[in-house]
């Protein structure tokens, strides 16, 4: 994030407790486009403890995470990045799951717009299940929600139009931008969902962002155990996103 930007931001988190610090758990603090990495799959399942390995089954999901800092692993080693550790925790529960971190830090919804057509055609394989994580730093800048949803929406309209599937990670934005703001905002990932018959997880901070020990130092970027706690709460909804497979029906 630019010295100037975050001057302008730092009145705003002044005056919100540390309770709501989290759902400004955003992003910001820029870094380059190398962000944007492959994270291989990372073979069978463990063992924890004493249970037994589970087998890792069927053909590979490719899962495309594509968002910003949250999703690159700012302020933490890459392979402990929110969308590694999804790989394994979906690994130990027999997915056979490839992930692709395609989060750049720094990004709004405008700038993952501008690449979302180049990274998807540098995917050797079209993914399975397409994360779609954006619009913390179009509320950091205090951004429209309008805009932040028309860009969204060009977004579900490309991947719609390749049919890939996709799962909408919402935010939500703090009391101190107005109520008029604050509905506006978090209404759109629901009604982004809704319009193009994607799934979503409402606020997909909502299990750590009242814990201060769960961040970094800034109060914006989750550590490795909060990213921990993120992967366990939301490992089930993304396992239920992905695409229905003979096995997957056979196992249900």
């Amino acid at each position: 994030m630019h010295e100037r930007t975050w001057s302008k931001m730092k009145p705003v988190f002044a005056v919100m407790s540390v309770a709501m610090a989290a759902p400004l758990a955003l992003v910001g603090c820029s870094e380059s486009a190398e962000d944007a990495v492959q994270v291989p799959a990372s073979g069978a399942a463990r063992t924890e403890g004493d249970l037994p390995a589970i087998p890792v089954m069927g053909p590979e999901v490719r899962i495309l995470a594509f968002g910003d800092s949250l999703f690159a692993g700012y302020g933490v080693d890459k392979s402990d990045s929110y969308p590694a550790k999804l790989e394994a925790a979906l690994r130990a529960k027999g997915v056979n799951a490839a992930t692709v971190n395609a989060g750049v830090s720094g990004d709004t919804s405008a700038a993952g717009l501008q690449r979302l057509e180049f990274t998807l055609d540098a995917q050797q394989e079209k993914p399975d299940l397409f994360i779609l994580e954006l619009g913390g730093n179009d509320l950091l800048r205090g951004l429209s929600p309008a805009e932040t949803k028309a860009n969204l929406a060009a977004m579900m309209e490309e991947l719609q139009s390749r049919d890939i599937p996709v799962l909408l990670m919402g935010m939500r934005a703090p009391p101190n931008y107005g109520p008029e703001y604050q509905a506006d905002f978090d209404a759109l990932y629901g009604e982004l969902a809704e319009q193009y018959d994607a799934a979503l997880i409402p606020f997909w901070l909502e299990d750590i962002y009242q814990n201060p020990s769960l961040f970094q130092s800034d109060r914006i970027h989750p550590t490795e155990q909060g990213i921990e706690e993120l992967v366990a709460s939301t490992v089930d909804e993304v396992q239920a996103a992905l695409p229905e497979t003979e096995e997957r029906r056979d196992a249900a």
